[in-house]
């Protein structure tokens, strides 16, 4: 029996690799898990009463575009959010969480050919590994470019060369940024529309983070192309309840951009996909519409940023993030700290290669361990003690 080839060089997720890293070792203290962002602050708690309410809608299928309220409460967010009007009929469809779409974009979107070549798709590195894989099932090359401290831990696209830009279709940008925290200024944004308007290829805009941070509101790729007058299809964005209001199991996403862009997406949607059920969309009109909650879990973590700053500021190499929930350590070794850490305290946090694949023979993540600050804020802090004195002393 035969199998695709066009999977067989993903490398394993990183999950499995840590637990092979660390399974077979006895914990060295309390175990605290400091490796998936999982949220774990409370979602609003009349979640699961809208549901009730709106139970009956699970003996119907859903609308594959989604239900008319919740792409209003949808594209009202936005607008307050990003001062950015978008067409609930036409420039938005509802996701079963945005890995969904991250992934389906690419298969309706990039096109067999670049100028008579294989098509390049774009990725920070280290990166989200739905982007990768969205480029491998359409037959596209993945390129993913260093995201490191030299380049403000974002990718410089404008820095490779006229042959691989002719070839982009796609370039996937996360920011804030997960796992290194940093945000893509107006100035970044403009840069890297101007970059897309000049090679002809749309850009995915990952901004599942965008209401973590901790003084201004990062700036949206959405807006500044509308302010810049760029092409509507150029840029498509996407946005999550699972960060934004601690609901990672309600599957809530969404996808915007241009009419074109979406008239394909939902097509395929058509035949591929999954609407989320009608009750859950319910309930998430409701929570696109309240702000009280995201104010409140903003300033959780607004919280934790502080406390990492007291513990860490002395350790070297320490970069307070500007938004998301995780901290990117350096360390000698990803993969030695991690074990170091583990075996020691029990404090258990992710090797950042495995966020992170070699690129011209070096992996950006090896010198890093990832640690979510998803745990409550004193059982946080204490972890964060155990790693400083277990690492940087």
């Amino acid at each position: 029996m035969e199998f695709p080839e066009r999977f067989s060089t993903l490398p394993e997720y990183a999950f499995p690799r840590l637990r092979a890293l660390l399974d077979s070792h006895a914990p060295g203290g309390d175990v605290v898990h400091m490796t998936i962002g999982e949220p774990k602050h409370a979602f609003p708690a009349w979640v699961t009463d809208v549901i009730a309410e709106h139970a009956a809608g699970f003996n119907r299928y859903p609308p594959n575009e989604g239900a008319p309220e919740l792409r209003q409460a949808m594209t009202g967010w936005i607008a307050r959010r990003y001062g950015v009007t978008v067409d609930p009929e036409t420039e938005i469809m509802p996701l079963n969480g945005t890995r969904e779409g991250l992934y389906n974009a690419a298969m309706a979107l990039c096109p067999e050919l670049k100028n008579g070549q294989k098509p390049v798709v774009l990725a920070p590195n280290p990166f989200y590994q739905v982007y990768m894989v969205a480029a491998y099932s359409v037959a596209a090359e993945p390129m993913l470019i260093p995201a490191t401290a030299a380049t403000g831990h974002l990718p410089d696209y404008a820095a490779l060369p006229a042959e691989v830009l002719n070839r982009t279709t796609i370039a996937y940008l996360c920011s804030p940024a997960n796992p290194q925290g940093a945000v893509a200024s107006r100035e970044y944004w403009t840069t890297l529309i101007r970059l897309a308007e000049q090679y002809d290829f749309k850009i995915f805009a990952d901004e599942c983070y965008s209401e973590i941070y901790r003084d201004a509101a990062p700036t949206g790729a959405l807006d500044v192309a509308r302010a810049l007058g760029a092409d509507p299809e150029r840029v498509v964005i996407f946005h999550s309840l699972s960060k934004r209001s601690n609901l990672p199991g309600l599957r809530s996403g969404f996808v915007a951009g241009g009419p074109q862009n979406m008239r394909r997406i939902r097509q395929l949607r058509t035949y591929a996909g999954t609407p989320l059920p009608l009750p859950l969309q319910m309930a998430a009109a409701k929570v696109w519409q309240d702000e009280a909650h995201v104010d409140e879990n903003r300033a959780l973590y607004q919280e934790k940023y502080r406390i990492a700053d007291a513990v860490l500021s002395g350790a070297q190499g320490y970069q307070p993030p500007d938004a998301g929930f995780f901290l990117w350590l350096p360390v000698d070794d990803g993969e030695a700290a991690a074990l170091k850490l583990w075996q020691e305290t029990g404090v258990r946090v992710l090797p950042g290669e495995y966020l992170a694949q070699d690129y011209q023979g070096q992996n950006p993540g090896k010198e890093f361990i990832r640690v979510a600050m998803v745990a409550p804020k004193e059982d946080m802090g204490d972890a964060l003690t155990q790693l400083r004195d277990c690492l940087y002393r």
